[in-house]
């Protein structure tokens, strides 16, 4: 089975460094977006297994792009990865309530996505 990705950020660099970490996971990047408006259409275009979003994106956040998703119910089971400078435990806290799966403080190591994305892969 095929798991598909949509990536969202608005850091060009970033995308191209998630992109690569998921497909060194044995996924599928389906669409590669820079501001949570086009996350949130391709993940209602491609209703994929994961969603990595950005927390801070123009157009929509990252957690506002989870809230919508988390109320749709035909992407509502759709897997979230929020991405986000701030390590703060109260920003984090604020992703997980809107509905993230998991928070992924930037900077990240690549190898640690990886590895993340092949155990989580399965968890749909």
């Amino acid at each position: 089975m095929t798991h598909t990705v949509v990536v969202a950020d608005d850091d060009a660099d970033l995308r191209a460094l998630v992109r690569i970490a998921v497909t060194r996971a044995g996924l599928t990047v389906v669409a590669d977006v820079e501001d949570g408006a086009a996350a949130l259409a391709a993940i209602r275009a491609h209703n994929p297994d994961l969603a990595i979003l950005d927390v801070s994106m123009p157009e929509l956040s990252g957690i506002e792009v989870c809230r919508v998703v988390r109320d749709d119910p035909n992407v509502a089971d759709v897997r979230i990865l929020l991405l986000s400078a701030s390590v703060d435990a109260a920003a984090q806290r604020e992703g997980l309530e809107a509905g993230a799966d998991y928070y992924l403080p930037k900077p990240f190591s690549p190898r640690d996505l990886v590895a993340w994305l092949a155990v989580g892969k399965e968890a749909r």
